[in-house]
């Protein structure tokens, strides 16, 4: 299993397909299992990259877990894979480190993000954190889709790969101290897409960061914090569009 070496730990990730690379970056705590409706749709046409965070998964905890050494990490991870460039998709926290990176470092080719605020000041780390708990259904999806998520498989995906509560605490933090500088020098075509009823991100933060980026796009998706999930036909359809121009 492929890992890479950054900071004294090992960070796992997974390659699928081929062709130009799309790296995945999961919420604050949550496993590269967040991905898994995005994954299969993009693993044909791209290469299909998905990085478990450090603290997550199968990848090493650590001591910090600031924004900008995660975006270091995924610069050793795709330095690791032989990656010369990528189009980086981000939810919320992942989104941030992907806007961090795309500062930082020069393999982003586009960012498309989702339910990213435009600074983390505007989190709502109890709401994140209720993800967590017994009440995660409501926090993650709409009524309406509560009672029909896969929630037996979903909860033993949950088991295996998300952060511990130390883990948890400490990217929360990190997420709350996001601040991604100026805007207008982040000059790759970027897609923010924000979920209507995120009970964690305000949906108007998300629009604000799409509008301070140069080449930066918003729309609107149905639905609670993993809306991704929840109307993946309708986001995989969009990012696949977007990744095509």
């Amino acid at each position: 299993m492929p890992r890479a070496r950054h900071d004294g730990i090992e960070l796992y990730y997974e390659q699928v397909g081929s062709g130009d690379t799309v790296v995945f970056l999961p919420e604050a705590g949550l496993g590269a299992w967040s991905w898994g409706w995005q994954h299969d749709a993009v693993a044909g046409p791209f290469e299909s990259l998905v990085v478990d965070p450090r603290g997550t998964g199968r990848s090493d905890a650590a001591d910090d877990y600031g924004v900008e050494t995660l975006a270091a990490d995924l610069e050793a991870v795709l330095r690791d894979a032989n990656v010369r460039s990528a189009h980086l998709v981000g939810h919320g926290l992942g989104g941030a480190v992907a806007v961090a990176y795309a500062r930082e470092y020069n393999r982003a080719r586009s960012l498309a993000l989702v339910t990213t605020p435009a600074a983390g000041d505007v989190v709502d780390t109890d709401a994140l954190g209720r993800l967590f708990s017994d009440e995660w259904p409501s926090v993650a999806f709409s009524e309406s889709y509560v009672g029909v998520a896969p929630r037996d498989e979903i909860e033993g995906w949950r088991r295996l790969d998300d952060a511990d509560a130390d883990a948890r605490e400490q990217l929360f933090a990190a997420y709350r101290a996001f601040d991604p500088g100026a805007l207008y020098e982040i000059t790759v075509p970027t897609l923010v897409l924000g979920a209507l009823d995120s009970p964690v991100i305000p949906e108007p933060a998300c629009e604000t960061l799409a509008q301070g980026l140069p080449r930066g796009e918003y729309e609107q998706v149905e639905g609670r914090h993993l809306a991704h999930l929840e109307h993946s036909r309708a986001v995989n359809d969009r990012l696949l569009q977007f990744l095509e121009e």
